[in-house]
């Protein structure tokens, strides 16, 4: 599959890190997208920094280059995760906003109806995310608030990470053993 990543300035950016892992390793072509406060919350919250993600995928935009590939709805992907996605990015793909390449390559994988998975961090939710939540689903996204399982029993935060990021693999339809499945 040809997959492209966002990573918006939401917390939780390690639920992105893992799955360009992931996919890197299920020999996936990857693509990427990360917004420049993406960048700094990387820096803070996990081990990693840009320059080592690049080394896992096979092409990288900046945020802002609204001639990238994945500005055109020309440009064939076969889906689009958003991860973290910050209430910013989702109003303005909810609103049909696309200031940013992310927002913008969102937009076009609806317009495409091509799968479009949103993984949102927040919480608690107010009105206005609960809303822009609501009119992206109805657009056509996935909406998969990052919400980690316990029935499989995690010993370390990075089971739970691991819980989220299978079920985005779910989503797209990429085996994976990240969790133990309920039987």
């Amino acid at each position: 599959m040809k997959i492209l990543v966002g990573i918006s300035g939401a917390s939780g950016s390690i639920y992105g890190i893992r799955l360009i892992e992931e996919l890197a390793k299920s020999k996936n072509e990857v693509h990427l997208i990360v917004s420049e406060d993406a960048k700094k919350i990387i820096k803070h919250e996990t081990n990693y920094n840009y320059d080592n993600l690049k080394k896992k995928i096979n092409s990288s935009y900046r945020n802002n280059d609204m001639f990238a590939a994945p500005a055109s709805g020309s440009f064939k992907m076969d889906a689009m995760v958003i991860v973290p996605c910050s209430m910013k990015t989702l109003s303005a793909i909810a609103n049909g906003y696309g200031d940013t390449l992310i927002s913008r390559s969102a937009s076009c994988f609806l317009k495409e109806e091509r799968k479009l998975i949103i993984v949102l961090r927040e919480t608690p939710l107010d009105l206005p995310g609960i809303k822009n939540m609501l009119a992206a689903k109805e657009a056509g996204a996935t909406i998969m608030p990052a919400m980690p399982g316990f029935y499989h029993k995690p010993k370390k935060i990075e089971e739970l990470v691991d819980f989220v990021v299978g079920k985005i693999m779910d989503q797209l339809r990429i085996e994976h053993n990240l969790f133990k499945r309920w039987k």
